[in-house]
């Protein structure tokens, strides 16, 4: 009889979409597409060019995946809350991967996508009142299984996937600290160098922030000349380490004499947030020195003063030792093997030994630190007379090495462990601000790792035309920064509470954390479902009741639970009869 009155027409899956629906609409990023990206007439469907947009986003930060072709079999799965999210009705065909595609060829229009990347950032940092004075830059690639194009983006070159086998593109990538918020995304061709990529990436960050006074921060790749003179001449600011070319072997070590000599004093560094201040933490040890140094850019003489700071890193002079530690370990035991007599291995003579054991020395690095010496043994054997073969004395000789470790060259070799130079053109920045600034590097790095690992799935990359390659890569810039700033929301708002959350992690349900990431939170919302039934011919919805975590999160992220209110609603005005042919 029960059946006769309630009919179950569907289940949805609702999990974590109205969540990030509302806040890629709280970025107000449909809006500034539908303003830099305008459709033509032919445009079918109630979603603007902004909307699909926002669905597209959504889908790839919940799924962690990118292809086309699966958006719109999971539109059509969660129809319902899509349509009640956004207030409008959707069609599955506006998500056909077809139109997908040539969204994509929007997206690549480099001057377009530039001023939406300016209009967006100018958007966030004003709400958010968010700091704009440093700025990292990176790039990393990402390999496709395309062919190489001629002069086109498709090209081999350095992988950072250890992919040589592949073609590749380039992404250069400026993220504001420590947020590791993108601010500008640029692709280039695969086989492009990372020294070229920062002026002109650094130019785009000017277009958002201006120029003067921000602080640019980066790896050694950062440092050539011209970028640095660049940097000083804008009335900017860097901050990194000096890689080989720019600070060559003789000069370091031309800067480690004084050291060494006991003339120079080192500054002791000390952890900024140890635990205990009566037992702080040693980090690093330096000084440093000025330099007036000189370049051209655009036809136009700068100068400037540079601050070199010569720092040993303790963690990193710690691990370089424990590795010299183990190479020499090594070298040692196959000095030793080459004594050893085995069948069909050839007996090498006092000479040949040495040649041995100097290339066991250069291949572990280890030459000068320890001391080789041969030995050579000579047995005489006398032979009867046998048949025809006169009676003989033979000689046989026998050489064996021995080594033995250079201590005092050793101790000399540690010595100069952990030690990098670092430079920047602020005067009045601090020995343990610019060590902490460069050990933040991670932040960008985890941009990548999101970007290129199964938060985003960037790589590998099957699109086979480039133009919708650069598109798909300025898309999942979009999704990196939804990822990205659900994360800061959450931990800025914990952080001003003095609180933690507890719950995110599964099968420890009082584990507490001030710093969730996005994957975690998003988790939260997974198993909230849709039920809709059918009761005496109207059709309602029921909702997964949400959890007090569920409330936590939506009150962290500035959300009302109406965003999931307004599921049963949509069935609620007008009530919807689908019972009916």
């Amino acid at each position: 009889m029960i059946d006769k009155i309630i009919r179950l027409i569907k289940v949805e899956r609702v999990d974590d979409i109205p969540v990030l629906l509302a806040q890629v609409q709280k970025m107000q990023v449909p809006a500034l597409l539908d303003q830099f990206f305008p459709t033509h007439g032919h445009w079918k469907g109630e979603l603007s060019f902004g909307e699909v947009v926002a669905v597209w986003l959504t889908f790839v930060a919940s799924q962690g995946d990118h292809c086309l072709s699966h958006v719109q079999p999971w539109v059509e799965e969660h129809l319902d809350t899509l349509a009640a999210s956004l207030g409008k009705s959707i069609r599955p065909l506006d998500f056909s991967d077809d139109r997908l595609a040539a969204m994509l060829d929007g997206f690549s229009e480099v001057e377009s996508w530039g001023d939406f990347e300016i209009a967006l950032n100018g958007v966030v940092l004003r709400v958010y009142e968010l700091e704009r004075n440093r700025i990292r830059i990176d790039s990393t690639s990402a390999k496709t299984y395309a062919g190489v194009s001629e002069e086109g983006l498709f090209q081999f070159g350095h992988s950072k996937d250890h992919r040589p086998d592949l073609p590749q593109v380039k992404i250069s990538l400026s993220a504001l600290d420590p947020l590791g918020l993108p601010l500008t995304t640029t692709v280039v061709s695969g086989e492009c160098a990372d020294d070229p990529l920062y002026v002109p990436e650094i130019k785009r960050v000017q277009q958002t922030l201006g120029a003067g006074g921000k602080t640019y921060l980066g790896d050694c790749k950062r440092g050539a000349l011209q970028t640095r003179a660049f940097i000083a001449g804008s009335g900017d600011y860097y901050v990194g380490p000096l890689a080989g070319k720019q600070m060559p072997a003789e000069a370091v070590e031309k800067l480690l004499s004084p050291i060494f000599g006991g003339a120079q004093r080192l500054e002791q560094v000390y952890h900024p947030e140890t635990e205990t201040p009566e037992q702080p933490r040693l980090i690093a040890e330096g000084y440093e020195v000025r330099v007036e140094l000189e370049a051209e850019v655009d036809g136009q003489p700068v100068q400037w003063q540079e601050r070199r700071l010569v720092v040993r890193s303790v963690a990193h002079a710690a691990r370089q030792a424990e590795n010299l530690d183990e190479r020499l370990r090594r070298a040692m035991a196959e000095i030793g093997q080459l004594n050893e007599r085995k069948q069909g291995k050839k007996i090498l003579d006092a000479e040949e030994l040495k040649a041995a054991a100097h290339q066991i020395m250069e291949r572990r690095r280890v030459a000068g630190m320890v001391k080789i010496e041969t030995e050579t043994t000579t047995r005489q054997t006398n032979k009867r007379k046998y048949g025809a073969r006169e009676a003989e004395i033979r000689v046989e000789s026998r050489s064996t090495i021995s080594a033995q470790i250079e201590t005092q060259a050793v101790e000399e070799a540690k010595q100069r462990l952990g030690w990098r130079v670092y430079a920047t053109n602020q005067g009045m920045l601090a020995l343990v601000a610019v060590i902490m600034a460069y050990r933040g590097q991670y932040l960008i790095e985890r941009c990548f790792g999101r970007f290129k690992g199964k938060a985003l799935s960037l790589t590998p990359l099957f699109l086979q035309t480039e133009r919708r390659v650069e598109g798909l890569i300025q898309l999942l810039s979009l999704a990196l920064r939804l990822l990205i700033w659900v994360e800061f929301v959450v931990r800025r708002q914990l952080d001003k509470a003095q609180s933690k959350v507890a719950g995110l992690y599964p099968g420890q349900a009082t584990r507490a954390t001030a710093s969730p990431t996005t994957e975690l939170i998003l988790r939260a919302f997974q198993g909230i479902s849709l039920t809709v039934v059918e009761i005496a011919g109207q059709v309602r919805a029921l909702l997964s009741p949400l959890s007090n975590l569920h409330q936590c999160l939506l009150e962290l992220l500035g959300l009302s639970a109406d965003i999931y209110v307004r599921l049963i609603q949509h069935f609620l005005k007008p009530a919807l009869n689908l019972s009916e042919p």
